[in-house]
């Protein structure tokens, strides 16, 4: 059965939003929810409704910094990048990640010794 296309974890949006921008710089949303989609292989979407909030989120908390420029269709856009508090947080959300992966993993694998 292919895979269904589907919503982001609850939880990884800051993550993946984080880890975009600190892989390819700034971008505007649209090249966030691109990127993303592209990398998931048609996986994962991230739908307006839920990135932009996400992004005026992560601006106030000092993780994401945002300047308006033209975009490649030479449109206004507001391109975003990652801070230096933003990459601290990125190391520690990424950190949880690897933590909650492992025990997922290890639950799904069966527990030895469990009765």
């Amino acid at each position: 059965m292919p895979p269904s296309k589907a919503e982001v974890l609850q939880g990884t949006l800051d993550l993946i939003v984080l880890k975009t921008l600190d892989t390819l710089g700034p971008l505007h949303g649209y090249g966030i929810a691109q990127r993303v989609q592209q990398v998931s292989e048609d996986l994962l979407r991230l739908n307006q409704g839920t990135l932009y909030p996400a992004l005026l989120r992560l601006e106030q908390r000092g993780w994401i910094s945002s300047k308006w420029g033209v975009s490649e269709n030479n449109r206004k856009a507001r391109y975003y990048s990652l801070t230096k508090r933003g990459k601290k947080q990125l190391a520690a959300e990424a950190e949880s990640w690897e933590r909650m992966a492992a025990v997922i993993a290890r639950l799904l694998a069966g527990a030895e010794g469990a009765p």
